[in-house]
């Protein structure tokens, strides 16, 4: 038997790839399933693999797992002869892997996501974190039209979901209360963001973020589109955002305090340390959920922005302290961050 072409290989991969993505897509928009989450992230790691193994087939890069012997390689292969393709994090980890950084931020989190979750429902994380999987689907598109043609993009075949309801403030900011989440998996969601810098994190790429609000049409014809994109920039847009930023709670920045701790010696505050730290929050019962400064997530506590800011601005007005580097007061047992 003559072996494949190399066409026909990558074309039956890409068309594995995009069945992949839409069939996860659809599963999750679909009323009648409840394990929404666990089956779009399943569905788009393969979606991904397969794509990306079609780009290294298509640039000749072995994407098969192997030993280098003196004389030949060494395929590894399952029991019954099969080889052994790279997994999607290998595929990642590829110096000539064609992705950018947030998308693979995105996609490692999707991973590590699904390693936690395997063989459970998590009915929460729909909401909570559909801005992840909406940019996973985004960046998805983006990339099968760039690496291989405009042909393979799945624009026509996805439109806007309709609703039964109305949007409430509660869903359209996807906020669920700690108990909703298991606390492993908030311990996850924390670390991987904190691994991220600001900018990483506030990537549409790395997570998909719309801002909706109801539009009162004065003629007729004004209102048939249900989404309407605005230009940012604009004064509409400005007051959105003023009024967005005092309801906002999705998805914030959290910091352990060896972050702050970093943050505040790169500040020029050297001598603020954690006995210090401890005794602010204390004096400001910071750790109080009421005063909206942090997070429990297990047995972690997390700081947001707002503490951050509050801990800069203490150790501004009393620089004289903090800008020389001492020992300070020597830490006691249970002292925290």
């Amino acid at each position: 038997m003559a072996p494949r072409r190399l066409h026909s290989w990558r074309a039956e991969l890409l068309a594995k790839s995009r069945q992949a993505s839409l069939l996860a897509v659809q599963v999750f928009n679909n009323p009648l399933i409840q394990f929404k989450s666990e089956s779009f992230i399943v569905l788009m790691v393969i979606a991904w693999t397969y794509l990306l193994h079609a780009y290294y087939r298509q640039k000749r890069i072995d994407y098969r797992y192997y030993d280098q012997k003196p004389k030949r390689r060494r395929f590894h292969k399952t029991k019954y002869g099969a080889y052994k393709y790279w997994e999607l994090e290998r595929c990642l980890n590829d110096p000539a892997c064609p992705l950018d950084k947030d998308v693979s931020n995105n996609l490692r989190f999707l991973i590590g996501l699904r390693h936690e979750i395997e063989h459970q429902m998590t009915l929460n994380l729909d909401n909570w974190l559909s801005g992840r999987y909406q940019a996973c689907a985004l960046n998805f598109n983006a990339y099968i039209k760039s690496l291989f043609g405009e042909r393979w993009g799945l624009d026509e075949q996805l439109t806007y979901s309709l609703q039964f309801i109305e949007l409430s403030q509660d869903q359209v900011e996807g906020i669920p209360t700690n108990e909703d989440v298991p606390s492993r998996l908030r311990a996850y969601i924390a670390e991987f963001d904190n691994g991220l810098s600001n900018e990483e994190y506030a990537s549409p790429r790395f997570s998909y973020r719309l801002l909706f609000t109801k539009k009162t049409a004065n003629r007729k014809g004004q209102a048939d589109h249900v989404i309407e994109f605005i230009d940012p920039n604009s004064d509409v847009a400005k007051e959105m955002d003023k009024q967005y930023q005092v309801l906002k709670e999705v998805e914030r920045p959290k910091y352990l305090l060896k972050h702050i701790l970093a943050k505040t010696k790169e500040e020029g505050f050297p001598g603020f340390n954690q006995h210090h730290h401890t005794q602010l929050w204390k004096a400001l019962d910071a750790k109080n959920p009421a005063k909206g400064y942090g997070v429990p997530v297990g047995d972690t506590w997390y700081w947001y922005d707002r503490w951050v800011e509050e801990v800069r601005e203490h150790c501004r007005t009393s620089a004289n302290i903090y800008r020389i580097p001492h020992g300070g007061t020597a830490l006691t047992k249970g002292d925290s961050g």
